[in-house]
């Protein structure tokens, strides 16, 4: 019964910062990988931000330079800092996580960068 519960989305005009939460009600060790996806309308879902279990961050070219996910162990909680936010950055945004050959997903929260 793993559960990720993001927060953190709302409306910011475009140059603006949001932090995204994603809590997850197992610790984060649990994870081989813990990311997060974005689905902008008509678009596929993509990767923007990968921590894995070996603490290596990825990210998504567009969004390099100006997010940053982390994670606090304590709080059992992850986070995408979004600075610099652009209308380009508007999506859902999710919180995935793998733990061997299952995959988990919170329900989503909404980024809308106005111009």
């Amino acid at each position: 019964q793993v559960q990720l519960v993001e927060s953190g989305g709302g409306l910011v005009q475009a140059g603006g910062s949001l932090r995204l939460s994603c809590a997850a009600s197992v610790s984060v060790f649990s994870f081989t990988a813990m990311g997060w996806y974005r689905q902008a309308p008509g678009k596929q879902r993509e990767l923007v931000a990968l921590l894995t279990s070996s603490s290596t961050r990825n990210y998504a070219d567009s969004v390099k330079g100006r997010f940053t996910i982390s994670r606090d162990n304590a709080k059992d909680t992850v986070y995408l800092q979004m600075r610099s936010l652009t209308p380009e950055d508007t999506a859902v945004y999710y919180c995935g996580a793998s733990m061997r050959t299952l995959e988990y997903w919170g329900q989503g929260t909404q980024v809308t960068v106005s111009s």
